[in-house]
């Protein structure tokens, strides 16, 4: 048997606690207006922030922060009724089921919705797709073949197979947020660009081959437009985040990278927006939503 090198095994205990933290009628907002009464956000940990200070809320295992994306659209838009129920590992399951959560349980993220609700936003299907455990697979992986593209070859085309199995829960949810909050707005928020748009990578600080960043990143690319085409297929407005977070990425230095790597610099859980990441994203949906646009620090 071939032996795991050390680095891959310097890496586990990362790499397993991005799958803990990510397998863990009103009058409706319009193109022109950027105020909203009732705003509610749903989703996963690409709107909870695990990690980022300050963390709130209720229940703590959601690591739910107080500066996330969504926060910044609160105060963007000037809600005065704004609940954030998106929560670290989420799927679309949990919309409509209880997400058991360390340290307790959070409800069904679409009981938030009343019917009053302005504006709705989520980030999900990360995890619908295995988010956590493909970043355990190719931070294992990769590093056994650095000239080659070994998480690629393990996957094949499993990954593109479950993102279209994921398209018509993205659907059946947007279907439902519809029936639920009739006057929303809908805001389908994509994910940032997690590695280099272009290029090789950093291996060995990001342990992927450059075979295995290229497919990673057309996987990301895939799942955002997936998303992309869902939202406009449901007369809902996607928010693309990746486009203004190129350059920022995991592989930059502190200070200029928006994403943490395997290993954070600032307070983010592995690879997820550091609170700079979340301004950013936050920024996009306010541009989105042709609200006024705060300068990313």
């Amino acid at each position: 048997m071939r032996r795991v090198p050390t680095v891959c095994r310097s890496l586990f205990a990362v790499v397993a606690a991005v799958v803990a933290l990510v397998g863990t009628a009103g009058t409706a907002l319009a193109d022109d207006t950027e105020q909203a009464g009732r705003y509610v956000a749903l989703g996963d940990s690409y709107s909870a922030g695990p990690l980022v200070p300050p963390q709130s809320g209720r229940p703590a295992g959601c690591l739910r922060s107080g500066s996330n994306f969504p926060s910044v659209v609160a105060a963007g838009v000037g809600a005065t009724d704004f609940v954030d129920v998106s929560c670290s590992g989420a799927t679309t399951a949990d919309f409509t089921a209880p997400q058991k959560v360390t340290l307790g349980e959070n409800p069904a993220q679409f009981d938030a919705l009343t019917g009053a609700e302005d504006l709705v936003t989520f980030t999900i299907g990360g995890n619908d797709i295995g988010f956590g455990e493909i970043i355990q697979e190719c931070a294992l992986r990769s590093p056994q073949q650095p000239l080659g593209a070994a998480c690629r070859g393990f996957y094949g085309d499993q990954l593109n197979r479950r993102i279209a199995g994921t398209a018509p829960k993205i659907a059946a949810a947007l279907g439902e947020i519809g029936t639920r909050s009739p006057g929303a707005r809908v805001a389908v928020v994509g994910y940032p660009a997690l590695l280099p748009d272009e290029g090789p990578g950093c291996f060995p600080v990001v342990p992927f081959s450059p075979g295995d960043v290229a497919w990673l990143r057309g996987i990301e690319k895939d799942l955002n437009a997936m998303l992309a085409t869902q939202a406009g297929a449901a007369g809902a407005t996607y928010v693309d985040t990746y486009t203004p977070t190129i350059g920022h990425d995991m592989c930059q230095l502190p200070g200029v990278k928006w994403i943490e790597g395997l290993l954070p610099t600032s307070p983010a859980a592995p690879v997820h927006p550091n609170a700079q990441g979340m301004e950013a994203m936050g920024a996009a949906v306010l541009a989105a939503l042709g609200a006024p646009v705060p300068a990313v620090a």
